[in-house]
């Protein structure tokens, strides 16, 4: 299970002290100045948010929940800025991965994990739209998670931009690519962009990657797991800096 916190004033005085806060949901009809106060709070901390049947509360919460439940955060997120500066003094030519979309728990972990032991330098996902980092995350990421730099962005197009400024290389993972990954020179400061399950890399993402490149399949099934074509591309990295 993940750890969570409910009730109005616990959840407002966690916010206001600085707690991570992965979510907040709130019951449907959820209303009154105590409410107002509370999503306006939400929206000043860019803290997602999503409106559900009180059952779905009365499940998590095992006491008086008031209409709110927050997931607390298990890790400690750092700045994307802070995550490329330190890779760039310590690295000649540093990996990241940026996730779009990527909403399974257990496909968060397994690229964790994977970035992890391909020695990539940090991991950037979106607020909201992607998964959680709970406990179940942490776990399918053999605890990867607590150990590789994470940042946590209200827009990826926030450090794609940063990224390309600062002399990366932004490589799509889609099938649409005109190149093989295998074309790619991976031997330079490289970010790689991996797509949500079912719709892959966002348009608007997708449309400021320099590169787009795809694995070749020959099947009858049109696409991988995304922590399966995760684990292709950062593994044809190493190979080519092995």
């Amino acid at each position: 299970m993940s750890s969570i916190l409910y009730g109005i004033h616990p959840v407002t005085d966690a916010i206001k002290s600085g707690r991570k806060i992965e979510k907040v949901i709130l019951k449907q009809g959820f209303d009154g100045p105590q409410a107002r106060a509370l999503t306006a709070l939400l929206k000043e901390y860019d803290i997602p948010y999503t409106w559900v049947p009180v059952q779905k509360l009365d499940q998590l919460a095992k006491g008086a929940h008031q209409g709110v439940v927050a997931y607390i955060s298990q890790i400690d997120y750092v700045s994307f800025e802070e995550m490329v500066e330190n890779a760039l003094a310590h690295k000649a030519a540093p990996l990241f991965v940026l996730l779009d979309g990527v909403s399974d728990v257990r496909n968060l972990g397994a690229v964790a994990r994977t970035a992890e032991c391909a020695g990539f330098d940090g991991i950037i996902i979106p607020a909201k739209g992607g998964a959680p980092i709970n406990a179940d995350a942490v776990k399918a990421s053999a605890g990867a998670l607590l150990r590789v730099p994470v940042a946590k962005v209200s827009n990826l197009k926030i450090p794609i931009f940063y990224m390309l400024e600062s002399g990366f290389q932004v490589v799509a993972a889609t099938e649409k690519g005109a190149d093989y990954i295998y074309d790619i020179n991976l031997k330079k400061p490289t970010a790689i962009v991996m797509g949500s399950e079912g719709k892959g890399i966002s348009s608007s993402v997708l449309d400021i990657c320099d590169i787009q490149a795809r694995i070749p399949m020959t099947g009858e099934t049109g696409s991988l797991n995304v922590s399966v074509a995760a684990a292709i591309f950062m593994y044809e990295a190493v190979r080519q800096r092995n």
